[in-house]
């Protein structure tokens, strides 16, 4: 049975919704804040979060330790990964720069507090969704329409060095932010648009980009027409799917054309994407929608959505709920993590599905920001349990698009 919330039941709801509570001895249990930060915008703040108490707020580089563009520009600093294998792993933060053009990955010594910029090219654009592989290289793509996936060679012996990269269109040209890799060698990524598709790319040979199949995901039992993106149907596409193989020469110029041929199921902006376990995570933000692909049945949920598991927002009216899922983590004991694209941009955790409805158990509102301007974006948790990583992205306050993190005492 759906978590369905009335309006008026909301109201009263923001704290969290639906089933039993986060469990006390969490490695990063909270206690929900009382709603989105309305009453508390600044721009001269000192952290950059309203939080629950129990936890601190630190910042890890921002405009004034490593300033990219200079002046009044924006870094725009957008996606975050550590090191996650190798020698030294967790000790690098490595995160993307989605600017116009110029774009590029820069690395933070989380120990020394040091950042540099490793790669940078003029031709880079809006670069976005960034990805460790278990093959030890960083996957970072372009949020733009001819959009390109990157694997980059991160150094660990000399993590400061320019980054080698290389273009891999075969993974699909592609407005591209989330990517998932699977340690089989499996990518996920999705076109960024108002009737953008979900897409899996299988290599010939794990850790060789340069060779596959890319496939689409098509949910069954709907009609070509009602594949399409409609604002007032959206809802339909769940249940049963098929990953459909697509048209490799067409995928390498244009992806989505390529899913339009099969006639691929398409959803609102779909942005980022997240792996737990055998299931995908994908943040539809036009929908106000996050959605779970079973990879094991073969089924895709509606796991989070604003009015049934979770409030819907009325800023007007004050009261707090999920508007615009951007960004997704997981975090040490498994649970999926959200921010929203919005101000103020709330981040809310969620509770596994227990009672197999498909849909969460419980979704909790961890925190929310206080600049007027800005958005939250990039949240990960890293090797650390107790820490989740963020970035304040286009601030009003200056010089402070950067990165934080968050850490339970």
């Amino acid at each position: 049975m759906k978590k369905h919330l009335t309006v008026a039941a909301a109201a009263v709801a923001t704290l969290s919704v639906a089933g039993p509570a986060v469990a006390a001895n969490g490695p990063f249990a909270f206690e929900p804040i009382d709603g989105s930060a309305y009453t508390q915008q600044s721009a001269t703040w000192a952290e950059p979060l309203v939080a629950p108490a129990g936890f601190t707020q630190q910042l890890v580089a921002d405009e004034t330790v490593l300033d990219i563009y200079g002046g009044d520009a924006d870094d725009l600093t957008d996606m975050n990964v550590h090191n996650e294998t190798g020698p030294d792993a967790g000790r690098y933060l490595i995160r993307t720069h989605e600017v116009g053009s110029n774009g590029a990955v820069s690395v933070v010594d989380l120990r020394t507090g040091e950042a540099r910029v490793v790669a940078q090219d003029a031709g880079f654009k809006r670069l976005d969704g960034i990805e460790w592989t278990a093959w030890g290289t960083v996957l970072f793509a372009e949020e733009t329409a001819g959009g390109r996936l990157f694997e980059g060679f991160f150094d660990p012996k000399n993590p400061f060095a320019p980054m080698e990269w290389v273009a891999r269109p075969e993974v699909g040209i592609l407005r591209h932010e989330g990517i998932g890799a699977m340690a089989d060698g499996t990518v996920f990524v999705i076109d960024e648009l108002n009737g953008g598709s979900i897409f899996k790319f299988v290599p010939t040979t794990r850790g060789d980009l340069s060779d596959g199949q890319l496939y689409a995901l098509k949910v069954s039992g709907l009609s070509d027409a009602e594949q399409l993106w409609n604002a007032s149907s959206y809802l339909a596409k769940s249940g049963a799917f098929e990953w459909v193989a697509l048209d490799m020469d067409q995928v390498v110029l244009d992806a989505n054309v390529a899913a339009d041929a099969v006639s691929a199921s398409e959803f609102g902006r779909p942005e980022d994407v997240e792996i737990i376990g055998q299931k995908v995570y994908v943040a539809n933000t036009t929908e106000d929608r996050v959605v779970e692909i079973d990879l094991a049945k073969s089924v895709l949920n509606t796991f989070v959505h604003a009015g049934d598991n979770v409030p819907t927002e009325n800023r007007s009216a004050g009261v707090t709920g999920f508007n615009s899922p951007d960004n997704l983590a997981k975090s040490g004991d498994g649970r999926l993590w959200i921010v929203e694209d919005n101000v103020p941009s709330d981040i809310w955790a969620t509770q596994p599905d227990t009672d197999g409805d498909g849909q969460a158990d419980r979704v909790e509102l961890f925190a929310s920001a206080v600049d007027p301007g800005a958005e939250i974006s990039g949240i990960y948790f890293g090797t650390d349990p107790k820490t989740l990583y963020f970035n304040i992205q286009h601030p009003t306050k200056p010089l402070a698009d950067g990165t934080w993190k968050i850490t339970r005492r």
